[in-house]
């Protein structure tokens, strides 16, 4: 098993056929992810293209996660939480906490993507809408949004099975002034291992 650090990114290559299981190890973490093709970074996983796919607004067991290019990159095959993940949100960045009213540098989930790829070193395009896996966004019918605490307990976590040869990588969201993460702001590590 290998850790995600609080509030920093890993990367890890993923054939075809294999597997990514990536676990809430405190039950309380939102992670970040995206998925990059292998040998082509400017085809990733999309969830504006993976919404208009599944017409829903939250993958589940069965779902495939689809590119920019529309090639199903991913398929969840399983899940042990509520099944709250948000494909709506952006990752966090220097400007988002800047709004937040944040003066000084803040970890964000950007960097994170852009440190994490380049520890394989590959340089993404650009930073993807992510998978917040873990992340509770509660719409009402007229629209409004809401950053909710996450619904998972510890342990909980999500499979996912490479449909191509890609990179996923991973943030372990440092959103500390949000509930997102818990009414606490205690930002986790949280956990990954690729399954053959």
């Amino acid at each position: 098993m290998e850790t995600i650090p609080a509030r920093r990114g890993k990367a890890a290559h993923v054939k075809r056929g294999q597997s990514i299981r990536i676990v809430n190890t405190h039950g309380a973490q939102v992670v970040d992810t995206w998925a990059f093709t292998a040998g082509m970074l400017t085809e990733f996983m999309s969830m504006e293209h993976t919404r208009a796919t599944l017409t829903s607004l939250r993958p589940k067991v069965g779902d495939g996660l689809y590119t920019n290019r529309r090639r199903k990159i991913l398929t969840m095959t399983e899940d042990t939480s509520h099944g709250d993940h948000d494909t709506l949100i952006a990752a966090c960045d220097s400007e988002r906490y800047i709004l937040l009213g944040v003066k000084e540098y803040h970890d964000n989930c950007t960097d994170n993507l852009f440190a994490a790829m380049q520890s394989l070193g590959l340089t993404p395009p650009e930073c993807p809408s992510p998978l917040n896996l873990f992340m509770n966004i509660p719409w009402t019918a007229d629209g409004r949004l809401s950053f909710d605490p996450p619904t998972t307990k510890p342990g909980d976590h999500v499979t996912l099975r490479a449909e191509l040869d890609c990179i996923v990588a991973m943030s372990a969201c440092p959103q500390d002034i949000l509930p997102i993460n818990g009414r606490t702001g205690t930002t986790t590590e949280a956990h990954y291992e690729i399954l053959d």
